[in-house]
């Protein structure tokens, strides 16, 4: 037997994997995996316990677990299968229905509808919530606490570079998912799925899931380099989480093009172009 090639995408440890696998990858066990939803606010997915962050989850991430080993739970995000390791205190078996999620840059949890209350939480752009009631223009959670309803939607939106605007100053982090950091395929990963667009968390791999572009540049085109992905605004500017500003920032696309080729990290691969008609389940 074979083992599938990206480790990203293997729901397997060197001990266990998913019953999927059962006659695909060999390993002394099996198991069906155990739903999971995360309700730490944010939560590094590394490679091994303790590791290097690969990726991040925001709050209300649905996942399946595999195992958990000294305080760290090995885990696959169900919405674009990555695999890793996350800490184990920040899953919770209680998975209330999903009703909402927030659209702003990043929200507080209040301990009551009020905003001079104490904040419990802060939670970013693409944070899943259960909403079970409304008071006062708060939203209750099913987890307990408050979230300011203008913050929040239940509804996809429509044009992942407004979204992407949205996070313009956040500074760069390395597999950063959140308004608290943020890198080139997180930026790229979050505005798609916050308009219901299926999106891998890699560059590489959102560059092979989506087609390339045919004709000229335009809205919402994915721009592609070696390891770097940037959101086209239009025929002339894009926007991308980059180490040169350590921020998300908009830069002329030809700019761009001979920078990155000057610094010899080119070439230019080129468009791909999303189709923003699939929908993936919202929210």
């Amino acid at each position: 037997m074979t083992a599938p090639a990206d480790r990203r995408l293997t729901p397997a440890t060197e001990r266990v994997a998913l019953e999927s696998l059962r006659g695909i990858l060999e390993r002394p066990a099996y198991t069906p995996g155990q739903p999971m939803r995360l309700a730490a606010p944010l939560a590094d997915l590394c490679r091994a316990p303790g590791g290097a962050r690969d990726r991040q989850l925001n709050f209300g991430a649905d996942l399946v677990q595999l195992e958990q080993a000294g305080g760290w739970a090995f885990v696959q995000a169900a919405a674009d299968g990555y695999c890793g390791w996350v800490r184990a205190e920040g899953l919770s078996r209680q998975m209330p229905a999903v009703t909402h999620r927030v659209t702003a840059p990043a929200t507080h949890v209040y301990a009551e509808p009020d905003m001079k209350t104490p904040e419990s939480m802060r939670l970013s752009l693409g944070a899943r919530l259960s909403v079970i009631a409304m008071r006062d223009g708060f939203a209750r959670l099913a987890q307990g606490g408050w979230v300011p309803a203008q913050h929040i939607s239940d509804r996809a939106e429509r044009d992942p570079v407004a979204v992407a605007g949205r996070f313009l100053g956040t500074p760069y982090l390395w597999g950063g998912n959140s308004r608290c950091g943020i890198d080139c395929s997180g930026l790229a990963q979050a505005a798609l799925a916050a308009c219901a667009v299926p999106c891998p968390g890699d560059s590489d791999l959102q560059e092979a899931a989506f087609p390339p572009a045919d004709g000229p540049i335009r809205r919402n085109d994915l721009l592609f380099w070696p390891g770097h992905v940037a959101l086209a605004l239009d025929g002339e500017r894009m926007i991308h989480a980059t180490a040169l500003a350590m921020a998300v920032i908009v830069e002329p696309i030809a700019q761009a093009i001979a920078r990155i080729d000057a610094a010899g990290q080119g070439p230019f691969r080129g468009a791909r172009r999303p189709s923003l008609a699939v929908q993936a389940p919202f929210p």
